[in-house]
């Protein structure tokens, strides 16, 4: 054989597996769409789940991560930068407005989102049990469970009069608002609900500094991924005045806060994750039913109580599914 042509079979041997490699499919991508900042406490659940089905990150499902800081208007340039890279589904999480602007931008991508209230209400789907459409979603009735969180707070404050409750401004996409529930849950335990706004992280500021000012007596900080994201931010506040706060997720005891009643988050993230595997291997969305909650968790953090000299009521802690010492 001469030099040159063996040349020319090792080269064309050692090419073959290179391009068997390029005829083998592509993996499934997943677009994970994020209102917040990027949080990788939310991230790791959703992994989760996918793993719990067979799915690993890398290895058979590439994953395109987008997030929206908390920038309602980048949604849609995201989704459709998202679907510009050929995705196979995508993940919403942060609510009805993201899910609404993934939902406006395709008919035929499946789309699984995280959501806080009814989404047949909201329009986003037909019914519970047939989503119809390219939708389904898991739900975490974080709005429904407003009122129950003013009832605890005021068990537990039974001194405070007036609650302050943090919200942020409506938006054209958000089509309930937990102020009527909260009023009434307020009515029916004797208090007065003083609703205050706060959109950015300096609003934040400002509010408690009004709620000090009025020396208003206990606080509830509404649910909102916003919120979620300066939690931080939030329980240190709440420490620094001295005042007592209830909040949606167990994060927000853990760092310090006194007290939390809401849906398991994690759980709520690797079920999203199971969705997303199961549309991945061939199911539709509209054959999945709308998965709600059945396990509501209520937390304690029984150091910060007693730095705020609060004696815990006993049919609290009978209640509480975990306490913080």
């Amino acid at each position: 054989m001469k030099r040159s042509e063996f040349i020319a079979l090792l080269a064309g041997a050692t090419a073959w597996p290179l391009a068997t490699r390029a005829q083998q499919p592509a993996m499934p991508v997943i677009g994970f769409l994020g209102a917040t900042a990027p949080a990788p406490e939310l991230v790791a659940p959703f992994l989760s789940g996918l793993a719990a089905a067979g799915f690993s990150e890398g290895r058979n499902v590439a994953i395109q991560y987008r997030w929206a800081h908390n920038q309602p208007d980048r949604y849609p340039v995201l989704v459709a930068d998202l679907l510009g890279n050929s995705v196979a589904v995508i993940v919403t999480i942060g609510g009805t407005v993201v899910a609404r602007a993934a939902k406006d931008a395709t008919t035929s991508v499946p789309i699984v989102f995280e959501v806080g209230v009814d989404p047949v209400t909201t329009g986003l789907v037909a019914s519970l049990n047939r989503p119809g459409g390219n939708l389904t979603s898991v739900s975490m009735l974080t709005y429904a469970l407003n009122a129950k969180r003013l009832e605890m707070l005021h068990e537990m404050v039974p001194s405070a009069a007036t609650i302050a409750v943090l919200i942020r401004d409506p938006t054209s996409a958000q089509a309930l608002s937990p102020e009527d529930e909260i009023r009434s849950a307020a009515a029916a335990a004797g208090v007065q609900a003083q609703f205050i706004r706060a959109n950015t992280e300096r609003e934040i500021e400002a509010a408690f500094t009004i709620v000090i000012e009025q020396r208003i007596g206990a606080q509830l900080v509404g649910n909102d991924p916003f919120f979620n994201s300066r939690r931080e931010q939030l329980v240190a506040l709440a420490m620094r005045h001295s005042l007592p706060a209830i909040f949606e997720w167990r994060e927000f005891t853990a760092l310090g806060g006194l007290m939390s009643y809401g849906t398991d988050i994690s759980d709520v993230l690797r079920q999203l994750g199971g969705y997303a595997a199961r549309i991945l291997k061939g199911a539709k969305p509209a054959d999945l039913p709308i998965i709600q909650p059945t396990r509501f968790e209520l937390v304690i953090n029984l150091k910060t109580a007693k730095a705020l000299g609060i004696v815990v009521p006993a049919a609290i802690l009978a209640r509480a599914d975990e306490v913080i010492e």
